[in-house]
């Protein structure tokens, strides 16, 4: 069961204290590590809350609170920033999720919260990658019936759609959870794995499945950049698709950074 912050004070029978309130959008490793490090930093001077949409089945451990599941847009969010008493907010959500992201500019800007994005680096093409870099999902399925028969995709199980008229070539789909039904696609299987990888076992895998390209959203990252360079050591071809533009608003790429951000803002120093 969640217990938010407030409650949690509550059933201690104590008032709610004047320490600020972190609310981290999360789901990915950057947003865990940070909530562990802002706990060790910080301490009881800075409650700590991770968000999760959910999708995860078996999300790994987390330091602090946790809530699971949407906010209702950002009418929504606006109405939770309030109840919890947010004082600070760090979308250190996935590169691809821009709806949340969205929904935390407007909700912050409304109620005046200090917001972070704490923003992976987009990965790079190296010297012998076989990069075809593509705007979207649409034109990443376009290009496939041309140069595949075998493709592996690791997109996330939401982004699917785009590949369901695709024909002539079996699609290799890589998900953490077992879906519940089957997939909108035409030929298809499925492999389960859950990050971090391993370039060994990656490059076990295309061999195994004979892929002949890798399908992948630029997200950046250590979790999952092996399917990348057992690419390279195949030299097989992958289709990039580049990730959304960023929220505007500060943002950094590293843990540091996004604690002396909090840091900064405990200390007063923003004139808040």
């Amino acid at each position: 069961m969640y217990w938010s912050w407030t409650e949690k004070v509550a059933r201690l029978g104590m008032s709610v204290p004047d320490s600020p309130h972190l609310l981290i959008l999360g789901g990915t490793a950057e947003a865990a590590r940070l909530a562990s490090a802002a706990r060790e930093r910080f301490g009881s001077a800075l409650a700590v809350t991770s968000s999760l949409a959910g999708r995860t089945r078996a999300p790994g451990a987390l330091a602090g609170a946790v809530r699971t599941g949407g906010f209702g847009g950002v009418a929504g969010l606006v109405g939770w920033l309030r109840a919890e008493r947010v004082g600070l907010v760090v979308d250190a959500t996935h590169p691809f999720a821009r709806q949340i992201s969205a929904n935390a500019r407007q909700a912050c800007d409304a109620e005046d919260v200090p917001r972070l994005i704490f923003a992976r680096a987009p990965w790079w093409a190296e010297s012998g990658d076989r990069w075809r870099c593509v705007s979207g999902l649409d034109t990443a399925a376009a290009l496939l019936p041309d140069i595949a028969r075998r493709a592996f995709l690791s997109l996330g199980s939401a982004h699917l759609s785009a590949f369901s008229g695709l024909r002539g070539v079996h699609l290799v789909v890589r998900m953490i959870d077992p879906p519940n039904g089957p997939l909108p696609l035409a030929d298809y299987s499925i492999v389960l794995g859950r990050g971090p990888f391993d370039r060994a076992a990656e490059i076990d895998l295309l061999r195994r499945e004979r892929i002949d390209v890798v399908v992948s959203r630029n997200s950046g990252g250590a979790a999952t950049v092996a399917k990348l360079h057992a690419a390279r050591t195949l030299n097989l071809p992958v289709v990039m698709i580049a990730p959304p533009a960023r929220e505007a608003g500060e943002c950094v790429e590293s843990l540091e950074g996004a604690l002396q951000w909090i840091t900064d803002r405990l200390a007063g120093k923003e004139g808040r």
